[in-house]
């Protein structure tokens, strides 16, 4: 208690995580770029709701559009700052927090992607921790308003895993997990680095199929094409990322080798990973969709170039192809400027060797 929490970035994650702060009575304040939201939440609070058995609640909070954060220059500096932004909008947003940090302040790229790197550009590695949320399935439905579509994680799933770039486990780690656990089950990892790419991994395999088909998560997965072609995804992104060195952690709960294999047409591990996959869907409401399939039927710029995007350019670097993601990264740049409209038959249709 008593630290001066900023999330920079009050939408679907930071709004989730930071309401559930505030909850337990930290010291929170939300910065944000979209002023609907920012002015419904100085006006009723912000409101969290779930799809499955979990209370809503709604707590008031302290809320800043970006033009107001100038004001924390009259105050108390920030301790800890949690990024929540998009990742095409890091390096300002890191860029607009590190001038208002305590001298030993830090700050926790709360984010999808690989955004580590560009946080300690701009503050430094010593300032800056990863916190991954893995399967946290939230919204910003309206304004004032984040909904997540499933239940807690709790026991049955780890939702956080928080952790220094260097591995060790710190004080200010275990500060984070503690913070972060308002909202669900937390722990320090000791391997940020493989944490992530295996929430690349997940991502890569129903963030853009969603943006593109128009389907929901469960509509992805319960088409036996699409599923095929997400796990031929999670398959690239799985040796490439094996290539690179990361010692990747379970991807759905399943063995990233038994993902890898079943991608590249092992009957048994396909068989394996389907009826997992399909299994899964239970845990999800049926209008759920993952963030890149929010962001398209919202008419926003998705991250598709910090997912399937990244894989495919790390995986050049190395020398692996990364055929399906390439194709798809394509697919779904055309549907966003307009080209395509959402279909399956984008996947469905779609003829790799």
């Amino acid at each position: 208690m008593g630290k001066k929490i900023v999330i920079v970035g009050a939408g679907a994650v930071g709004g989730y995580c930071g309401a559930h702060m505030v909850q337990a009575g930290e010291d929170v304040t939300f910065i944000d770029p979209w002023p609907e939201h920012v002015e419904a939440m100085r006006r009723q609070g912000l409101r969290i709701t779930h799809a499955m058995q979990v209370p809503e609640f709604t707590v008031p909070v302290r809320a800043l559009h970006v033009t107001d954060a100038q004001t924390l220059a009259k105050e108390a500096p920030v301790d800890i700052a949690f990024v929540c932004m998009k990742s095409y909008d890091t390096a300002w947003a890191a860029t607009l927090i590190r001038q208002y940090l305590a001298p030993a302040g830090y700050v926790v790229s709360l984010q999808n992607c690989m955004n580590e790197e560009t946080v300690a550009g701009i503050v430094g590695w010593g300032r800056t921790m990863g916190c991954v949320a893995s399967r946290i399935t939230v919204e910003l439905r309206a304004p004032g308003h984040v909904h997540r579509g499933a239940g807690k994680g709790g026991e049955r799933h780890t939702v956080f895993r928080t952790g220094e770039v260097h591995g060790r486990v710190t004080q200010r780690a275990d500060e984070v997990r503690r913070l972060v656990a308002t909202a669900d089950s937390a722990k320090v990892t000791e391997n940020l680095w493989g944490e992530r790419w295996s929430k690349l991994v997940a991502n890569v395999m129903g963030n853009g199929l969603s943006a593109c088909t128009g389907l929901t998560s469960n509509a992805c997965v319960e088409n036996e094409t699409v599923r095929r072609f997400m796990l031929r995804l999670g398959s690239e992104a799985i040796r490439a990322g094996q290539a690179l060195g990361y010692a990747l952690e379970e991807v759905l709960h399943l063995p990233p080798e038994t993902v890898a294999r079943a991608g590249e047409g092992d009957a048994a591990a396909l068989a394996t990973a389907s009826d997992h996959m399909l299994a899964g869907t239970k845990y999800l409401s049926a209008e759920q969709r993952p963030s890149m399939g929010q962001d398209m039927l919202k008419g926003r710029r998705t991250e598709i170039d910090f997912l399937n995007g990244y894989v495919v350019a790390r995986a050049a670097e190395i020398g692996l192809p990364a055929r399906a993601n390439s194709a798809l990264t394509d697919i779904v740049h055309k549907v966003e400027r307009g080209e395509l409209k959402p279909d399956p038959r984008h996947i469905t249709d779609l003829r790799l060797n």
